[in-house]
């Protein structure tokens, strides 16, 4: 059948975000208005937007990224992340796509859940290979959004197995990656230990390496195949860091802090060493789900950030003064409060932040330095994953 036609004009009828309204129930919402038009899914992760075509309530079509018809809606379920406008507008489209709404809506779910579509965003878990296992874990892969190039002042290559960092060594510069895979080691005493993999987009570097004086590398990077890096403008970016307020800076640098932390928990747990600080003289802050949306700084005592798995409690992080705790609402890191819970010491003393105008300043910044930030909270997600794997299995010996 040829191209589709209907008599409405050009019109937004509604949008938001995919982490609050997904695929399946725009799919059904669509579907009971009996609307006809284009959806269209937007990610950062993705070059073009996706694309699906309904007639009568009915998706007909749709593209996404060189797909197109049942292909690309299926592979539109992966978007997980990312924002959706629907406009009620002639539709010219080849009709491709001929099952039901809700086998549609069912069948897309069900390939999710089995892996069978990849998710698009900051972090995948690889199909198992093995030279991507740790004690029988696959690692997850972090991948950033698309590269501004306006910040990268030249490209350098590295071939598979060649170090790109060192542990220990002592240098500032930063990197975006254009091409390839590259894996973050930590040393130990048993050898190097493969925490988790940068894709596309990352970032090789630290938010440490904007603050005066020496900085030292806290892990080695090596490149697992062949691996093009994008040179940032480290003094572009400094600059911007340095003109921020102390607040949002106190918060960037805390974030670092969390990574590290998770980094040297995940190698406790490989060592088969146990760092959980018995909890029965702890205060507990925020539990699982909190609904508290204040973000507080650590102005004495300690805190520390708990995962329950089946297992066992796990710690994430030990949280020092001058740490933040709390949701902070444009980093999603993993932590609490709905995928861990904060504990203090009697002594912990807080102070509350004004994240509203934190929010307004952190609006400003550039695409470069949200991308860094928001892919630090990735890998912090990411790593806590290692965390809770490398305990697993130090609990069955």
């Amino acid at each position: 059948m040829g191209p589709i036609k209907s008599d409405m004009d050009s019109e937004s009828v509604f949008s938001g975000n995919l982490s609050f309204f997904g695929l399946g129930d725009l799919i059904q919402l669509i579907g009971s208005l009996g609307s006809t038009g284009v959806l269209k899914i937007s990610s950062e992760y993705a070059a073009d937007p996706g694309t699906i075509y309904f007639i009568k309530g009915n998706p007909i079509n749709a593209t996404a990224s060189s797909k197109t018809g049942l292909d690309a809606l299926y592979s539109l379920f992966g978007w997980t992340q990312g924002t959706f406008e629907f406009w009620l507008e002639n539709v010219q489209a080849e009709i491709k796509i001929h099952e039901s709404r809700m086998q549609l809506i069912l069948s897309g779910l069900k390939m999710l859940d089995d892996h069978e579509i990849d998710k698009l965003g900051p972090i995948t878990i690889e199909e198992a290979s093995e030279d991507s296992m740790v004690m029988g874990v696959s690692q997850p892969t972090v991948k950033g959004p698309l590269v501004d190039y306006i910040y990268v002042l030249d490209e350098e290559e590295f071939q598979a197995g060649d170090d790109i960092v060192l542990e220990g060594r002592h240098g500032t510069w930063l990197w975006v990656v254009l091409e390839g895979t590259i894996q973050i080691v930590k040393e130990t005493p048993q050898g190097r230990v493969n925490i988790v993999r940068i894709g596309n987009g990352s970032f090789v570097g630290s938010i440490g390496s904007f603050l005066l004086g020496d900085y030292v590398r806290s892990a080695s990077v090596v490149a697992v195949d062949k691996v093009l890096l994008g040179v940032l403008d480290s003094h572009r970016l400094s600059t911007e860091f340095g003109s921020l307020s102390p607040e949002l800076k106190g918060i960037l640098i805390s974030l670092d802090n969390r990574l590290k932390q998770a980094t040297d928990r995940a190698i406790d747990y490989y060592l088969n060493k146990d760092p959980l600080t018995k909890l029965n003289q702890k205060k507990l802050y925020i539990g699982p789900g909190d609904t508290k949306e204040k973000v507080v700084t650590i102005k004495q005592g300690r805190a520390y950030v708990i995962r329950r798995t089946k297992e066992d409690d796990v710690l994430l992080a030990n949280l020092y003064q001058e740490d933040f705790i709390g949701p902070i609402p444009f980093i999603a890191m993993g932590h609490e409060p709905f995928s861990a819970s904060v504990y203090g010491t009697k002594n912990l003393m807080l102070e509350e932040v004004d994240m509203s105008r934190i929010r307004e300043e952190y609006n400003k910044l550039s695409s470069t330095l949200k991308n860094l930030i928001e892919n630090r909270a990735a890998c912090i997600s990411a790593t806590s994953l290692m965390v809770c794997e490398f305990y697993k299995r130090h609990a069955m010996k």
